[in-house]
């Protein structure tokens, strides 16, 4: 089953690219959610399903609904409601639409066969992944926990608004 996985490695390289030169944030995500979703058909066709239904869940599911709620609380005015009635119109989700349609049914080829698509025949567990990840790669793991953590902290800095004070002369 190579060609699932290099279709799906090409939807996903596709999806990355137009969520990258998509102007309209709307489109980007939805362009982002595919591209996360082909990364766990991706996962599932290496023998990984746990990981795969992480980062189904985890990222195409709850970091993508924290953008969504970002982009409704940046309520732009009156113009905002014209450019929201743009994101319902077909052409909007055409390609979204088309490029998880070709995951669909890869996932559903996948699902309908035998386990002979799994590579070496072998599943592998959650206690291998976790014993991996927290085993040669724990420094890796912390290092990337502390730029996550330095970028969460940018983020507040430069969001964060100063009070109005006025002595300072404002």
């Amino acid at each position: 089953m190579n060609a699932i996985f290099y279709i799906a490695a090409a939807v996903a390289v596709i999806s990355t690219l137009l969520a990258i030169t998509r102007l309209n944030a709307v489109h980007s995500l939805l362009y982002m959610v595919t591209s996360l979703l082909a990364g766990a058909l991706i996962f599932f066709v290496l023998g990984a399903p746990y990981i795969a239904a992480l980062q189904a869940i985890v990222y195409a599911g709850a970091i993508m609904v924290l953008f969504v709620f970002v982009i409704m609380m940046l309520n732009q005015g009156p113009q905002a409601t014209q450019t929201e009635k743009l994101w319902l119109s077909p052409r909007t989700w055409l390609g979204p639409s088309i490029l998880a349609g070709i995951l669909f049914v890869e996932m559903a080829i996948i699902l309908r066969g035998d386990p002979s698509w799994l590579p070496g025949n072998r599943i592998v567990e959650p206690r291998e992944v976790s014993l991996a990840l927290f085993g040669p790669y724990v420094l890796v793991i912390e290092l990337a926990s502390l730029l996550l953590l330095a970028g969460l902290i940018g983020a507040y800095h430069i969001g964060r608004r100063e009070p109005d004070h006025p002595g300072q002369g404002r």
